[in-house]
């Protein structure tokens, strides 16, 4: 198959790498707004044969499926201009609006016979996959939690301060209510060495996605992890200039439901370089709809679009590992 990633950044560095190491994909283009960003990260690959920095204008040209790791709310544009061409779309968008209008491109995708995965990160992304692989335990599913630390690299960084700074959406008893982002202060345990973390509602795109997937669930909400500074200076512009890469970060997701005649709680973690695992989740989603593996055609989040053991178990395979909680709740 060949596939063409938009945007050399921390993500989609990573994502054309994980593509590269595939046997199944024989040509990989590579493209960015900066042309010599792109021919970096061409040139970073042993293969040169199989990856290939193009310009931006016929970026897609000849490929199955197209990965769009542009930051901003451009997404939606680009995987409209890629339906019409018949080209199968990964999005990266964690943003809420952006996850939202990409949602809407669903019914068009499905007259087409073709997908539209939105979200494929570390958050959303491999937190919507570590969600169906927890809900499947459940006779029912009652309530989805995600939280995460971290951030991917500049423009995850920027999107985050963003979302602090927005308004956030939680799923409860049928209906979104719309709270301030950076309120909801809730203290979070992530997989060591992260820890415990002070997290706090965001407008990002989990709980659009998760919500979607468990339609059943009474409450589905989303966090980031954040400390005062963060919070305070949300709406501002960003007063530091944000790491090339970020650092360890972490995710956690918590689903509630019932099982027989109880009442259980499974936790679900995962620790990495969010753009590492967010590059991986993204390599794995296009190298899937080019061998059909997907689940539906049309548009949605990694909970509704795949198989979550086999699809964890080649993020395993390729260092992006998950962890499951095992203590048990403290009995009042």
């Amino acid at each position: 198959m060949r596939i063409a990633v938009l945007g050399a950044g921390a993500v989609g560095a990573r994502t054309v790498r994980q593509l590269a190491s595939t046997d199944s994909v024989v040509a990989v283009a590579v493209a960015d707004v900066d042309d010599e960003r792109a021919q970096r990260c061409a040139a970073s690959i042993a293969d040169p044969h199989r990856v290939a920095a193009v310009g931006v204008r016929q970026w897609h040209h000849g490929a199955d499926v197209a990965v769009l790791a542009v930051s901003g709310r451009g997404q939606r544009q680009h995987a409209e201009g890629l339906l019409e061409a018949g080209i199968n779309v990964v999005a990266t968008a964690d943003d809420a609006v952006e996850v939202r209008r990409l949602l809407d491109l669903g019914p068009e995708a499905t007259e087409r016979g073709l997908s539209v995965v939105v979200g494929a990160t570390f958050s959303p992304g491999l937190t919507c996959v570590l969600a169906a692989h927890a809900a499947a335990g459940f006779d029912a599913v009652e309530e989805v939690h995600v939280a995460r630390v971290g951030t991917g690299g500049p423009a995850c960084a920027r999107s985050q301060h963003r979302a602090l700074g927005g308004e956030a959406l939680d799923w409860r008893d049928g209906a979104w209510v719309r709270r301030r982002a950076g309120s909801g202060r809730e203290l979070c345990w992530f997989p060591d060495p992260v820890g415990a973390c002070d997290c706090y509602r965001a407008a990002g795109g989990d709980a659009l996605l998760l919500e979607a997937a468990f339609p059943a669930a009474a409450r589905v909400t989303g966090r980031v992890g954040a400390n005062r500074r963060d919070r305070l200076t949300s709406r501002l512009p960003m007063l530091r200039r944000p790491h090339p890469e970020g650092v360890a970060g972490a995710v956690r997701v918590e689903v509630r439901g019932r099982r027989g005649s109880g009442r259980d709680v499974a936790v679900l973690g995962a620790i990495d370089r969010p753009a590492v695992a967010a590059g991986a989740v993204a390599a794995v989603a296009a190298i899937w709809i080019g061998e059909g593996r997907l689940t539906r055609p049309g548009a949605g989040g990694l909970a509704e679009l795949v198989h979550p053991l086999p699809f964890l178990t080649e993020l395993a395979r390729r260092g992006v590992k998950g962890a499951r909680f095992e203590g048990s709740a403290a009995q009042p």
